[in-house]
Parts: C-alpha cells; sequence; structure tokens
C-alpha cells in the first residue's frame, strides 16, 4: 500500500480489541491516521462528529448489527468508503453488503496483504471521486434545483433518487398529488445514463381512451377516419430515453395489457401497421393511490 496523505482518515469497527488494534497497527504504519469503535453506536457518534475517508466495519457486533450501521452510513454519509468484515463469509453475504452500498468485503483471519490491498482500493476509489465532485456537484444542483427542503425525509428521497438513477429499472413513485412526484422522475432521468435524450411524461388521466393508442404508439396514414398524415407515438420520441407515465393507475385496463407487451417485448407497432418497432426506454411511473 502506498503511503497516504496525513488528511486520510479510517476507522475500525469491531467489538473483538485485538482484531480492532491489529488492523490499527497495520494502517498505521502506513500514515493513515486510525481510530478505533468497539461498536457499531459508537461509531455512529464518532462519524457525526468526525468525516472519515474509510471505515473498517464488522458485520456481527452486539449493540448494533453491521448492516444496520452500513445503512446509515449509506444515507448520511455518502463521501466515506465503507469495507465490511466478518468471522463468516459468503457468498449471499458479500452480495448483501455490496448491494447496500459497500466497497468490499474481507473475511477473518483478515490477511495483512488483502487488507493493504482493499484500503489502498477504497483510497484510490475515493480520490476518483474527489475529482469528479465538481461536476457532480453542479449536475446534483441542476436535478434537485426545484425540489425544496433540508429535512432528513428529504434528504433520504434525495439518497433513493441517486441510488435509482444510474440503473435501468423500472421505477414506481407514490405520495399524495403535490407531492413533486414527477420533480423525482426528473432528477432520476437527469442523474442517469440516457440524461441527454428525452424525457417525456404523459399526464395519464388527461388523455382520452380512443387516442390514447395513436398518441402512445402513433398511426400511419389513412389508419382511421381523420389519419390525414402518419404520426410518430410518444414512445417512439421517447426511445433511448425516459417515459414518465403520470398517475399510471388512470389507465384503462384495455391500454395496460398492450402497454405489458410493450414493456416485456420492447417493441411497438403504430396504429395500421404491421411493422414493429424496436424500444429502448426506461419507464418511470406515478401513482397517488396506494397500489399493494
Amino acid at each position: 500500500m502506498q503511503e497516504s496523505g496525513s488528511n486520510k482518515r479510517v476507522l475500525v469497527v469491531d467489538d473483538e480489541e485485538a482484531i480492532r488494534n491489529g488492523i490499527a497497527r497495520v494502517l498505521t504504519m502506513h500514515k493513515l491516521k486510525v481510530d478505533t469503535a468497539s461498536g457499531g453506536l459508537q461509531a455512529l457518534e464518532m462519524v457525526a462528529r468526525q468525516p472519515y475517508t474509510v471505515i473498517l466495519l464488522d458485520i456481527k457486533m452486539p449493540d448494533m448489527d453491521g448492516m444496520e450501521v452500513l445503512k446509515h452510513l449509506r444515507q448520511d454519509y455518502l463521501e466515506t468508503e465503507v469495507i465490511m468484515i466478518t468471522d463468516f463469509p459468503t457468498i449471499p453475504s458479500a452480495v448483501e453488503c455490496i448491494r447496500h452500498g459497500a466497497l468490499n468485503y474481507l473475511g477473518k483471519p483478515l490477511r495483512i496483504d488483502d487488507l493493504r490491498a482493499v484500503v489502498q482500493k477504497a483510497l484510490d476509489h475515493h480520490e476518483k471521486r474527489l475529482q469528479k465532485k465538481p461536476a457532480k456537484a453542479a449536475l446534483d444542483r441542476e436535478c434537485f434545483e426545484f425540489i425544496i427542503g433540508d429535512s432528513p425525509a428529504i434528504k433520504q428521497v434525495f439518497s433513493k433518487i441517486r441510488r435509482a438513477a444510474p440503473s435501468d429499472s423500472t421505477v414506481l413513485l407514490t405520495g399524495e398529488s403535490g407531492t413533486g412526484k414527477e420533480l423525482a422522475a426528473r432528477a432520476i432521468h437527469l442523474l442517469s445514463p440516457r440524461r441527454d435524450k428525452e424525457f417525456v411524461p404523459v399526464d395519464c388521466s388527461a388523455l382520452v381512451e380512443t387516442l390514447l393508442e395513436s398518441e402512445l404508439f402513433g398511426h400511419v396514414k389513412g389508419s382511421f377516419t381523420g389519419a390525414h398524415q402518419t404520426k410518430h407515438g410518444l414512445f417512439e420520441l421517447a426511445n433511448h430515453g425516459t417515459f414518465f407515465f403520470d398517475e399510471i393507475t388512470n389507465l384503462s385496463l384495455n391500454i395496460q395489457a398492450k402497454l405489458l407487451r410493450v414493456i416485456q417485448e420492447r417493441e411497438f407497432m403504430q396504429v395500421g401497421s404491421q411493422k414493429r418497432i424496436k424500444l429502448d426506454i426506461r419507464i418511470i411511473a406515478s401513482s397517488n393511490r396506494d397500489l399493494s
């Protein structure tokens, strides 16, 4: 491991004194400032007072489970890199840790070379993120400019938006009318890899069912009375971008069935056409009803 600058601070959290002190000795040899905590609650108190670059966190602890501590860290301290350590390493456990935001995972007994390599990787990852931070901060300001609030609840919403944005998974936003579901959808789009493509919102409650199919899929000239020219639908406009169904529960069962096919097959046909058009979109939907 390269010797690191004095501004790098590491926290080792483990209820076994010999292990946390042993890790601390190894890392201190490489010019890192190292603190230790004997449990999850103490660790969260220390993090609230002092920022840490890397935290090594035991999973099984008596006062607070390491996974619970990890969830708190990922919610409130996104800049900190977290490495989980455990007496009982398993693939499902490792997957669960990474899914909740840990950068890496180590099994006990810890080999010194593995410890050095993993901590160095965390330091390098942190450094790269700092270099990208100005651009990311500007993007964050743009995405959340119109979402007002600084409470713990709204910060949790911001955190969930940031976590959802990079994937291509379909997202359902729920909440009462007027709570800003479309603003959240736009923020997800702007923070996603599709940000340079179209964001196409559709107010499902404002569309007449007889015209909805034509609006979504488009139609070819002469396909019905009044179809004087070919029209490209909203799906085609949103191709390679994000499609937002606002209040999706207002769609009829008939349209829902046709949408299901589009979502499953990722292709559609214009009204009056037999030609299939390939579709590459991310779908976000909202509802003011409790769908469950």
